[in-house]
């Protein structure tokens, strides 16, 4: 893979096969984040799981405490009176039968989707859509609920759900490059310590096998895994 300039700089700036500490790394990401826009700050856990097996499959949410640094645009499925409820609460869309049919005809302008119980016969009909996009609702997430506007509140405030993919790592967005160091900091540490309390007890052997944070365009910095025990 051919690296532009800008990345060979970056990197420069990244000690190879050194184990930083978090603040350390949040430090290295800043310092990396050289592209025109303000670049997302991700993190990537390899966990000692297997994700085939159902009990292994880790999902969560967290409520990051200063949120993602971006604007999360909500569908809330629901009839009334919730979905007057949702739009208070700060939902861009509300409503049920009409929003069914543009998904059907593959309207995707949306992050998350909240919906009540008693409309998830209706939703679930969407699953071959909705499942791949990582839309679909699910009462794990909190994402299916009859206190709409409490989800609605707790997403746009920087709740967010993730989910271990098929090599067992998990892929979630921490916050943007111009957050302070502690900001990111603390959000980092929120999320490794629900990682953590989501350990399955069949997983064996090593849990957390590696962690590494980057900016959207810079080079990943990897993060001393005994860092999470020790917070």
């Amino acid at each position: 893979m051919k690296m532009s300039k800008r990345f060979k700089a970056a990197s420069t700036k990244v000690e190879p096969k050194k184990l930083y500490t978090i603040d350390d790394a949040v430090a290295r990401v800043k310092e990396t984040a050289t592209a025109k826009f303000n670049e997302s700050v991700d993190i990537a856990v390899r966990l000692g799981v297997d994700p085939k097996k159902a009990d292994q499959a880790i999902r969560g949410t967290v409520a990051l405490p200063h949120g993602t640094g971006r604007v999360v645009r909500v569908l809330v499925l629901a009839r009334p009176p919730r979905d007057e409820e949702a739009k208070t609460a700060g939902a861009e869309h509300a409503g049920l039968a009409e929003y069914i049919q543009k998904i059907q005809a593959g309207w995707a302008d949306i992050d998350v989707i909240i919906a009540t119980p008693d409309v998830m016969g209706e939703v679930g009909k969407l699953g071959k859509v909705l499942g791949p996009r990582g839309l679909m609702p699910n009462p794990k997430s909190g994402t299916v609920t009859n206190d709409v506007a409490k989800a609605v509140k707790e997403v746009k405030a920087g709740k967010i759900e993730f989910r271990v993919d098929k090599s067992g790592i998990l892929h979630a967005s921490v916050g943007k490059a111009q957050f302070e160091p502690k900001q990111l900091a603390e959000n980092i540490h929120a999320f490794l310590n629900t990682v953590v309390r989501l350990r399955p007890p069949s997983a064996k052997g090593t849990y957390i096998k590696s962690i590494s944070i980057s900016s959207t365009m810079g080079p990943g910095v990897a993060v001393d895994k005994n860092q999470v025990a020790a917070h």
